[in-house]
């Protein structure tokens, strides 16, 4: 077996570029993502089929926010919107589907508020008991809300806006 020998000055400038490089795929994910804008894309198209157990129609139309890596989806019920405070009446109610089933133990959130790329305030987490499946989550502000969830089969983020209460 050869042993690679270099320069100390030669080591130096090795162990600094190894560094570089490391520090740089480590940190460019999260770097992205912490650059991208918040913003929810709520669809009332048809949702994938992977997420269409329990449903009756074959192709269900509901209102929905698709995660970034197409590992969960969260299904909006009783409006498009959800809110802070809570509306009078209404809950801010969420069936989390994952893609890969079961997912046994629960499901964590960190929601940070964010404007565009600027995080606003201290992030607050949430659980989801059993993992995946129906839930109220209410936060404390308006604003675009930026999901982290991770369960024990998988991991995923997506925004959510929060309206005002009127």
């Amino acid at each position: 077996m050869k042993t690679l020998r270099l320069p100390r000055r030669g080591l130096a400038a090795f162990s600094v570029v190894t560094a570089v490089a490391a520090a740089a795929s480590s940190s460019a994910p999260a770097a992205a993502h912490a650059a991208t804008p918040c913003g929810s894309i709520v669809s009332d198209a048809v949702i994938p089929a992977w997420a269409r157990g329990g449903f009756s129609e074959p192709k269900p139309r509901v209102t929905h926010v698709l995660g970034r890596s197409d590992s969960i989806i969260a299904i909006l019920f009783g409006a498009r919107t959800l809110h802070a405070p809570p509306a009078t009446g209404r809950n801010n109610k969420i069936l989390w589907i994952a893609r890969r089933q079961p997912s046994l133990g629960d499901m964590h959130i960190r929601a940070q508020r964010m404007r565009g790329t600027q995080l606003l305030g201290k992030p607050v987490s949430r659980l989801v008991p059993g993992g995946p499946g129906p839930s109220t989550i209410d936060l404390p502000a308006a604003g675009c809300w930026r999901f982290t969830l991770t369960w024990k089969t998988g991991h995923d983020t997506l925004d959510l806006g929060y309206a005002a209460r009127s």
